[in-house]
């Protein structure tokens, strides 16, 4: 069986379907009124609730509340999870050695037991960031101004790794630094501090901040430190679609 959910089961029920799942390294899910127990590198109590508990095949075990993205308690993967009756009542246990932790959550009421065994090997993927950015202007330098050639990326400076470093049409050096969401005044600050590490260099040094867009306040402290802007937006297809095209990652 992949799949087995049942409503408001009985304690014996409970720890038969959590144990089953457990066993058959599935996705086991219990929503019920519990208490929570952690001890650790600290310790902690969550008194009486209705909470949503998620044991995953890899020893991650999460509590979750209502509200907040993420659990209010924990354990991470590689964690030793299982289930136990005592005085009564069902606990799930998740237990590490190094450092010794232990997750204990004693459920008083179930409201939903289940599990799910399912096939996921798929790894996330993921675009329009500025590491995105810096690929695309590599690849293809006029995003940035005709001519523009990059001859370093990552380049190391006492202030931090400058995204991009290369020299326009005339051979005059630019660094380029790179935000993939609206820029702000301190990345300003930041495209500034990498130019005062070229302040014993003879020539004049382009300030350039890439982004898809610049507040009022940005625009303001790139005038006043004669530093440019180019709009660009980051990249927001996968590598897989066939009908994507350099048209798509026009400056606007």
């Amino acid at each position: 069986m992949k799949f087995l959910s049942e409503k408001n089961p009985d304690t014996k029920r409970s720890y038969e379907i959590v144990d089953e799942g457990l066993s058959k390294k599935a996705v086991v899910v219990i929503v019920a009124r519990c208490e929570v127990l952690y001890e650790g590198r600290a310790r902690s109590r969550l008194a009486a609730g209705d909470r949503m508990l998620m044991v995953k095949p890899d020893g991650s075990f999460l509590v979750h509340q209502d509200r907040n993205l993420d659990p209010v308690n924990w354990q991470p993967p590689k964690s030793k999870c299982r289930a136990y009756i005592k005085n009564g009542l069902l606990h799930v246990e998740g237990v590490r050695r190094n450092p010794p932790e232990r997750l204990d959550v004693e459920i008083q009421n179930t409201h939903v037991a289940s599990y799910f065994i399912g096939e996921d090997s798929k790894d996330l993927e993921q675009v329009g960031y500025e590491a995105d950015m810096v690929d695309m202007v590599v690849e293809s330098p006029d995003l940035i101004e005709k001519g523009f050639r990059p001859t370093s990326r990552e380049y190391a400076t006492p202030n931090g790794f400058i995204d991009i470093l290369g020299k326009d049409k005339n051979g005059t050096l630019m660094v380029l630094e790179f935000k993939s969401r609206r820029a702000g005044t301190n990345a300003v600050k930041q495209l500034k501090r990498y130019l005062d590490c070229f302040e014993d260099h003879k020539e004049f040094v382009r300030g350039v901040l890439v982004a898809p867009s610049l507040t009022e306040e940005a625009s303001e402290l790139l005038n006043k430190y004669e530093m440019e802007f180019k709009e660009l937006k980051p990249p927001m297809e996968f590598d897989g679609d066939k009908n994507l095209t350099l048209d798509f990652f026009s400056a606007t």
